[in-house]
Parts: structure tokens; sequence; C-alpha cells
């Protein structure tokens, strides 16, 4: 997604989705920077050959609740294999 999304519905979605896709058995979180309302966890995965770094960028307010959360990905050809790989799952989950 390369747009904010609002609400629970969509990451509903989103997630599982994205687990499915990037976590095997080469997952590796790399690194972990904290701030008093933020976490930024670096991960390494390969998927079909590529090797995907990114990170996962989580914002929380004070009751403890994420408010935001983003990840970045690179290099662009990880970006684009994710994108179909959740396009799929998405796709088949709304049959």
């Amino acid at each position: 997604m390369h747009t904010p999304q609002a609400g629970k519905a969509v990451p509903r979605g989103y997630l599982p989705a994205a687990l499915a896709v990037i976590i095997n058995d080469s997952f590796r979180y790399q690194r972990e920077l904290y701030g008093e309302n933020d976490a930024v966890p670096e991960f390494q995965v390969e998927l079909d050959g590529i090797a995907v770094n990114g990170v996962d960028m989580i914002h929380w307010n004070a009751e403890g609740r994420i408010t935001e959360f983003k990840v970045m990905l690179r290099p662009l050809k990880a970006v684009t294999l994710i994108h179909e790989k959740m396009a799929a799952m998405l796709q088949a989950a709304r049959r």
C-alpha cells in the first residue's frame, strides 16, 4: 500500500497476508531501536532467491495502543515480489 489506511479493517486483512508471505526459516531480526513511544525493528529474509531488508516503524500512544505502523522494504525487486504475493493471497481470500 502506498497510502495511509485508517481504522482496523484494512490492517486486519493485510497483516496476516504480510506475515504469511515474509515469515520463513530465513527470517531474522537484525536490530531493534526503541524510543518512549516508538520501536523500529529491522529484519532480513530471503524470498524466491531475493534478499529482502526491511523495517517496521511502530508508534503507540500513552495507553499503549498502536497508532501508526509503517513497513519499509528494499530493494525494489523485493517490494515488487512481496506486492505480487500479497495481492494473490488477498484475492484468494476474497473468493
